[in-house]
């Protein structure tokens, strides 16, 4: 059995609908000038012809796909997964899609990125943790634009956006020590990432300034797992020959999490009243009950803004931008998981 071939064109369109060709494109292209009156005639013309604009042919013009590549990694961490229908539904708002890839935690992106450029992308948004200047080059020479989410490559001149991630966790040291804290620890995430480094700098310089020994500051990685942070928190808190901290720091809340359930579940420990826990990223999950996560929010809409305005995806003619890093500002989130000071409510 042959399968039809048959299918309608834009010119189709036009004729029935008594426009011209490029009115049936403009009609279709998200943010175009067209009145609203032409709009319904060709509607209402590809609707009885059953027709769909090809995107594949219209890039043929264009040079432009409206297809964007997302590389993520971590998955397992639920920030990301938000970051992805976040960034998925704005940019179909857009009237453009998203073309992911995956990496596995702590790997570099340079193999993702060849992948990338198999395919005709009109830019990279990168929130994985790694990545060769060459691949940054190798994009930037193609004229495809590389942002990099919530991380920065120190030596690269790729621009990224991201939370100000030492401030943040300034702000958590903050509410330990006005919560009475004296004594701390921390789970980290990847060595290599910038993310966990800003946030343990600016939470240990914090603490220091407030007369803490950065010996007295015990650290532990969790890989940026749940897991890992639960087996982490588990060798902590088991070691006898350790005194138990006041507060503990979870570098994003699917650590904190799985602290806390470490903490409760098999060491018999209440969360804030033993010892108190906080957070970073503030995901739905640990918003709520049995966590309800002291934490701090990552303005994830005000960041992908920033990211798509570098990327300049409605004037490539800008050019690409090169080197710039911009932190924006999260902000504090009290919840169950350390006592709130009175000066704080």
């Amino acid at each position: 059995m042959t399968r039809s071939t048959n299918r309608s064109t834009s010119f189709d369109v036009a004729a029935l609908a008594g426009v011209s060709q490029s009115a049936v494109s403009r009609a279709f292209t998200p943010g175009s000038s067209i009145a609203e009156e032409t709009r319904k005639k060709v509607y209402e013309a590809a609707r009885k012809l059953n027709y769909v604009p090809n995107s594949i042919a219209s890039s043929l013009t264009t040079k432009r796909t409206n297809i964007v590549a997302l590389i993520v990694g971590n998955m397992a961490n639920p920030f990301y997964a938000h970051v992805l229908h976040a960034f998925s539904k704005k940019l179909q708002e857009q009237g453009r899609q998203v073309l992911i890839f995956t990496v596995d935690p702590g790997a570099d992106s340079d193999e993702a990125i060849l992948h990338v450029l198999k395919y005709q992308v009109d830019g990279v948004i990168l929130t994985a943790a790694q990545l060769s200047t060459r691949m940054t080059s190798m994009c930037h020479d193609r004229g495809i634009p590389i942002v990099l989410f919530n991380r920065y490559i120190p030596g690269s001149d790729a621009s990224g956006v991201r939370c100000d991630n030492a401030a943040g966790g300034r702000l958590i040291a903050e509410a330990f020590l006005a919560a009475g804290a004296q004594s701390f620890a921390m789970i980290t995430g990847d060595p290599k990432g910038t993310t966990s480094k800003d946030r343990v700098r600016g939470f240990v310089e914090r603490l220091q300034e407030a007369g803490i020994r950065r010996s007295d500051i015990v650290e532990v990685e969790g890989q940026s797992s749940y897991e890992g942070a639960f087996n982490a928190a588990m060798g902590l808190f088991r070691d006898k020959n350790r005194s138990r901290p006041d507060a503990l720091f979870g570098i994003n809340d699917i650590m904190a999490m799985g602290a806390i359930d470490a903490l409760r579940y098999r060491l018999g420990l209440r969360v804030p009243e033993d010892l108190m826990v906080a957070g970073f990223d503030d995901i739905p999950e640990g918003r709520r009950a049995p966590y309800q996560l002291t934490t701090v929010r990552q303005p994830i809409n005000q960041m992908i803004d920033a990211t798509l305005s570098i990327l300049h995806l409605d004037d490539p003619s800008h050019g690409i931008e090169r080197g710039i890093d911009r932190p924006i500002n999260g902000r504090l989130i009290w919840r169950n998981t350390i006592p709130v000071p009175p000066e704080y409510r």
